[in-house]
């Protein structure tokens, strides 16, 4: 009976130190939001390429935790707000950093 307890505490131990470790903290992601965000990135990339005026090369896109991160050069200071706006209307979307600069 001894050796069962023993056997069932070090399972416990194991599975506990498994999820916590599988878990989010400010600067890390845990699986989920990983996949959440890669899914929100791609959303975002697609909505970009199809909206007219906006050319999708120019435009780096990042997503941490909801939060999508623009980035890189347009041609005209129009598309900046553009594409902050096309990245918003993104399910999913939480917050749109927008980086980019006009050339």
């Amino acid at each position: 009976m001894n050796k069962s307890k023993w056997i069932t505490a070090l399972f416990a131990a194991m599975m506990l130190t498994t999820v916590v470790g599988c878990a989010s903290t400010d600067k890390r992601e845990g699986t989920a939001e990983y996949i959440d965000d890669s899914l929100i990135t791609t959303k975002v990339k697609a909505a970009i390429l199809n909206e007219p005026g906006l050319k999708s090369t120019e435009i780096n896109v990042e997503t941490f935790k909801g939060t999508v991160q623009l980035s890189g050069f347009v041609s005209e200071k129009q598309d900046i707000a553009k594409a902050g706006a096309v990245a918003r209307g993104v399910k999913g979307v939480q917050a749109v950093k927008n980086d980019l600069r006009s050339k």
